[in-house]
């Protein structure tokens, strides 16, 4: 039979784990619940929203983004008032009370689109802060509920973006467009290999002092023609910026930049006289009388040569009658033949007679 003093150790080592089992138990509780501050005494405060925007009881409270609590209930709250249909009570630390102004307002937000929706409390500027049992002011809602429907704007984009990329992929690896007949076909591929294998010759022939590139690459002898002539262009450019020769006076004389311009300002006053119409040539641009003189001139030359050409004074009955034209012809025949013998004997007609009285 146990000795009484080994019974009442037994019984308190049951005790000791059935207290440490109580512990663990309320510990688990706690932990369960969302409550981890078991020392903490918490204060209730309220706020009232014209939407709960599918806001869940035990969802985080923030203020200015820092944790300071949890939502312990949401319920309608009978009001009549569109901004105050529903009530909110957040159960927060009451050491964080003094944190919170008395202005301070609270919204619904959340970390995405598609987040957890937590309340948090934007502090304001008031020196009294909230007391246990207080209301605080809320946002509008309308302001979240229209950010989440421009996320499901932009997540609806993205998704036809996507299904757009996806289609393009596909066509790519069917084989389709440029881009997937360089991928899968082989004839493309082929060709490519041969442009690198007409690349590498080509490096070849550059790597040997054949052809013209070869020579380019390894003639001394080329390579120092090259360098002559960029020293005679050097030269040259000094010449140029000393004033040497025609085009270096013409860059560094003054005197010519000079005339240059005086003619430039003689051409600009010409141009000015001849637009405004001074002179034989600058009447001729702008007087109407001039032109008038001349075109009336051109009408009697029309005249003139309508006469001409129907065969009227002596010019037209030289160009239209055929008499007249063998007429002149003939008599310059015979004046030709009378040269001709003037030359051959001039005495026959320069022969003179004397006689004495």
């Amino acid at each position: 039979m146990p000795s009484q003093t080994r019974v009442g150790w037994a019984r308190l080592r049951v005790g000791v784990l059935a207290v440490v089992g109580m512990i663990i138990l309320a510990v688990l509780i706690v932990l369960i619940t969302g409550n981890s501050n078991l020392f903490t005494s918490e204060a209730k405060i309220y706020t009232y929203l014209n939407d709960a925007a599918a806001l869940d009881t035990g969802a985080p409270v923030n203020l200015d983004g820092i944790p300071i609590g949890k939502v312990s209930q949401i319920i309608l709250s009978g009001s009549k008032d569109p901004s105050r249909l529903v009530k909110i009570e957040l159960e927060i630390q009451e050491a964080h009370l003094k944190d919170i102004p008395l202005d301070s307002r609270t919204s619904i937000s959340a970390a995405n689109v598609l987040g957890t929706k937590f309340i948090n409390i934007k502090s304001g500027r008031s020196e009294n802060t909230v007391k246990n049992g207080q209301e605080l002011p809320s946002l509008n809602t309308a302001e979240f509920e229209d950010v989440v429907q421009q996320g499901y704007a932009v997540l609806t984009s993205f998704q036809g973006i996507v299904t757009r990329v996806d289609k393009i992929v596909g066509m790519v690896e069917s084989g389709q467009g440029s881009i997937g007949k360089l991928l899968v076909d082989e004839t493309l591929y082929n060709h490519a290999l041969q442009i690198v294998d007409e690349v590498n010759k080509l490096a070849a022939a550059l790597d040997n002092d054949k052809g013209t590139l070869g020579k380019l690459i390894y003639d001394r002898e080329l390579y120092d023609q090259v360098q002559g002539t960029l020293k005679r262009m050097d030269t040259l450019i000094e010449g140029l910026e000393q004033g040497q020769g025609s085009a270096g006076k013409f860059l560094k004389d003054p005197a010519l930049y000079d005339e240059l311009h005086r003619t430039t300002e003689d051409l600009h006053k010409i141009v000015t006289d001849l637009n405004a119409g001074k002179g034989t040539a600058g009447k001729l641009l702008k007087s109407d009388d001039l032109a008038n003189q001349l075109h009336e001139t051109m009408a009697r030359v029309d005249v003139l040569m309508d006469k001409i050409n129907s065969g009227q004074g002596t010019l037209g009955q030289l160009l239209v009658n055929a008499q007249l034209y063998d007429n002149l012809s003939g008599a310059t025949r015979e004046l030709n033949g009378l040269m001709k013998d003037f030359r051959s004997n001039p005495k026959k007609f320069l022969h003179i007679k004397l006689s004495i009285f």
